[in-house]
């Protein structure tokens, strides 16, 4: 369907509530959708009109039966409601096509690699499972590592190979050093002691030591301060950010699928190798 010429208009004070700006930050659409209809005085139908949806599926959002997930129908969702700039960065996108410059290079179709947004880390964990099980290499950019792949109830542990010589994949871990002065200033920023995240990763690595003999480990140590929470299952990445304000499974994560001139994939790829570049390995 395509997006109407008639979006709707939200009153500037409206975007600026607590309540609107909390539901933005958190990608809850629903919400999202039950303030336009408290502000704007709107139907579902007319939401669905405005954003070139059906009136069914606004209201499934509504009461939670679906989740948004796309970066095109975020898109289609700002521009329908006219969200100004800072609600748009509030839910994780770029300034309003109007006032961008480069024409088509700002289309979304020109950048085809990101190709779900997922709320969380948590909310893609099915789809990045499924990825690992199916992988020949798995590469992890963490802090700590523990919720990821340290833990038996971690989120790729269990897909790992368990019998003697794995299936040939290839596991490479990033972990924060210990002894670092990154990882105290990480420690400070998420409100735990450095004692306490410092063991953390040393647990990781003794975990993760004990795969040895089931699949190609290794584990580095890297000294700076974290910026992307990176994922690689072959040619597709699952990425997220670090933040002063919470931690890399809290933040918003993008699934971004290697393409032949795309420039995203390429650069984590190359982030990420140079990372290993200058670390020490410890397993």
């Amino acid at each position: 369907m395509a997006t109407s010429l008639a979006p709707i208009e939200l009153p500037d004070w409206a975007w600026e509530r607590a309540e609107v700006r909390q539901a933005l930050r958190g990608r809850d659409i629903g919400a999202v959708f039950r303030y336009a209809q408290q502000y704007a005085g709107v139907s579902q139908s007319k939401i669905a009109t405005a954003i070139g949806m059906t009136q069914a599926r606004v209201n499934e959002i509504i009461n939670g039966r679906r989740e948004v997930s796309r970066l095109d129908v975020y898109e289609r969702i700002a521009d329908g409601l006219r969200m100004p700039d800072d609600a748009r960065h509030l839910l994780g996108l770029a300034a309003s096509r109007e006032k961008r410059s480069g024409g088509a290079a700002f289309d979304l179709a020109a950048f085809p690699e990101v190709v779900r947004v997922y709320a969380s880390q948590g909310s893609a964990g099915e789809e990045i499972q499924q990825q690992a099980r199916d992988a020949q290499e798995l590469d992890v950019l963490a802090v700590r590592g523990l919720g990821l792949i340290g833990l038996n109830d971690s989120l790729l542990r269990a897909c790992l190979p368990r019998e003697q010589g794995g299936r040939g994949l290839r596991v490479r871990v990033l972990l924060l050093d210990p002894e670092s002065a990154a990882l105290t200033q990480r420690a400070a920023e998420i409100g735990e002691s450095a004692e306490s995240l410092a063991s953390g990763v040393q647990l990781a690595e003794a975990r993760l030591r004990e795969l040895a003999d089931t699949c190609d480990v290794q584990v580095y140590r890297y000294g700076m301060l974290p910026t992307w929470r990176v994922i690689r299952t072959d040619s597709t990445m699952f990425v997220g950010a670090f933040d002063a304000g919470w931690e890399g499974h809290e933040s918003a994560t993008y699934k971004v699928m290697e393409t032949p001139h795309g420039p995203l994939y390429r650069g984590f790829r190359r982030m990420f190798e140079a990372v290993i570049d200058g670390a020490e390995r410890t397993v």
